[in-house]
């Protein structure tokens, strides 16, 4: 993936973050992401593509793209998604070319993904890549969270619990670690680590020059 642009005054310009956020299902991650995108204007979210059926809340191109599993899998052979990824049943993937797009003019883009997604990332854009872990305080906690959703059936509930155990596995994969114990807290926290990986040196372009300037009294 290319270099970012929209300079600044001094002729620093930046790239753009894919800063991913998992979590067991009903941990917190897509409310922290939602909340994410009120809060940073320079934020986007990365909006999937799946062939699981629509909620009634749901709007199709908006919470995601909804497509029938044969388009599904013309998308992945032909190259079209970052990552993808079979839950519960289901396809998942991101579309690659809204992505890139907003990274190289200097847009971060929020993906809410599992591990398995995370993983492809990590394989195929590691630089551009900053990856959050959400953890919920108790497995006790979770259930309740799910079941107030009131989105799923309690068989469904059952199965999401089940699964949680294995998502959680995989923590130590991710650069960050939250426990979501209150969401106001972790918003803030994950904002914090935005903030700082936006400043990392290696996103920031047009150091050099700018340096070479200041040294050169300018």
């Amino acid at each position: 993936m290319g270099a970012g642009t929209g300079r600044g005054s001094e002729g620093i310009g930046r790239r753009g973050v894919m800063f991913v956020l998992s979590s067991p299902s009903g941990a917190g991650k897509t409310t922290i992401s939602r909340r994410l995108l009120e809060v940073e204007p320079d934020l986007t979210m990365s909006v999937s593509v799946t062939t699981r059926p629509r909620r009634p809340a749901e709007t199709d191109g908006v919470h995601y793209r909804f497509v029938g599993a044969g388009e599904f899998d013309r998308q992945v052979a032909a190259g079209e998604l970052l990552e993808h990824a079979r839950i519960f049943r289901h396809g998942y993937g991101t579309p690659r070319a809204p992505v890139e797009a907003a990274l190289g003019a200097g847009r971060d883009v929020v993906f809410d993904i599992d591990w398995q997604g995370t993983q492809q990332l990590v394989e195929r854009a590691r630089a551009d890549l900053v990856a959050v872990f959400i953890l919920p305080p108790s497995m006790a906690e979770l259930d309740r969270r799910l079941r107030m959703r009131g989105q799923d059936s309690g068989a469904v509930v059952a199965e999401r619990m089940a699964k949680a155990a294995d998502e959680m596995s995989h923590w130590a994969e991710y650069d960050y670690v939250i426990v979501n114990r209150d969401l106001e807290e972790s918003v803030a926290l994950v904002r914090a680590i935005l903030t700082v990986e936006r400043l990392r040196r290696e996103r920031q372009i047009g150091l050099h020059d700018l340096v070479a300037r200041l040294r050169a009294g300018g």
